[in-house]
């Protein structure tokens, strides 16, 4: 399966005192490609939570490799990992522009109704936005 591949430039303001990329930063550019993969297939924040859902993140993973820095090209490359539970799993791998791994992680998204109540099935209106994101994936 393949990624869907987003590109950002690392800010002035994502630097800290050591002149590399703050850590926490990784986590939200993982879900900046996140965001975008999804809501190729309708499935961002605000289109879960039209649909009547919300997909909190109930685990993240992540590993960093090595740092980034003021002005750096990245891209994060994102897909989605089916798993048998019923959650949305992401991997995200952030690389420079020679294509050097810097991170790579994992967010596990639990999926609630607009109340929180848990759902232990995936609804149908999900499903059929998951399937058509494998499917696209499966092909890019």
């Amino acid at each position: 399966m393949n990624f869907h591949e987003t590109g950002i430039k690392v800010r002035f303001n994502e630097v800290d005192a050591y002149r590399v990329a703050w850590h926490g930063h990784y986590v939200a550019w993982m879900e900046i490609g996140r965001s975008a993969l999804a809501g190729r297939f309708g499935l961002d924040a605000f289109q879960l939570a039209e649909l009547g859902y919300l997909g909190p993140v109930v685990n993240l993973e992540i590993k960093y490799l090595r740092p980034a820095r003021f002005n750096d090209e990245l891209t994060i490359r994102t897909r989605f990992v089916p798993v048998e539970s019923a959650t949305m799993v992401f991997e995200s791998i952030i690389v420079d522009c020679d294509g050097v791994k810097l991170a790579a992680g994992l967010t596990t998204h639990a999926l609630t109704d607009l109340d929180g109540v848990l759902q232990f099935q995936i609804p149908e209106a999900v499903t059929e936005r998951l399937d058509a994101m494998k499917t696209w994936l499966a092909r890019s």
